[in-house]
């Protein structure tokens, strides 16, 4: 039966993972000094009424590190790409020359960085929370596994030190992603 346990820290493990991957992509959302594509990962267009990822609809080139020039495959997505961008959380002002959409970023406030600081360290510790939870269904798991006799009191301790490493392991991985962030952000 203790197959059954491991499959548990398996999946324990895996959803983990994918906890530090959301807290990857989330913190690559937020806008630092730097341009770059990952910025507009979460922006939803209104593509023939249809919201749709600008990532689907453009190329993105930085030719500067506060410039990015946005090529919408469909000349007649512009009007909404441009839309969309200026009602975004990003803080920009897109102009086109009726080709490109061109995104200066402008220089960040100080204001500006401690929001985005703190809106980094709220996605962290959302990840933490997510990690942290599935610790405690797979501690749920063991301690059921060694209640019912399925495995021994010894077993259960092992597989409880194995989870503890795993979840320090995904939680110390939020905190260097979000450390990388905060430097980031700091960066004038």
């Amino acid at each position: 039966m203790d197959g059954s346990i491991d499959d548990s820290l398996l999946e324990a493990e895996d959803k983990m993972e994918k906890a530090v991957e959301v807290a990857k992509e989330d913190f690559a959302s937020i806008r630092t000094g730097r341009a770059n594509a990952a910025m507009f990962n979460k922006l939803m267009v209104d593509y023939y009424g249809a919201p749709t990822p600008l990532q689907q609809l453009a190329s993105f080139q930085t030719p500067e590190a506060r410039t990015v020039l946005i090529q919408p495959f469909d000349k007649g997505s512009m009007a909404n790409i441009e839309k969309a961008l200026r009602e975004s959380d990003l803080g920009v002002n897109p102009g086109n020359d009726g080709n490109v959409i061109r995104v200066v970023l402008p220089a960040l406030t100080e204001e500006r960085r401690k929001d985005y600081i703190k809106l980094a360290r709220q996605k962290g510790e959302d990840a933490k929370v997510s990690i942290r939870n599935v610790r405690r269904k797979a501690k749920e798991d063991i301690d059921r596994a060694v209640k019912d006799g399925d495995i021994g009191e010894d077993e259960g301790s092992r597989h409880e030190k194995e989870l503890e490493a795993t979840t320090k392991k995904h939680v110390d991985a939020v905190d260097d992603l979000l450390k990388g962030k905060e430097a980031e952000l700091l960066e004038v």
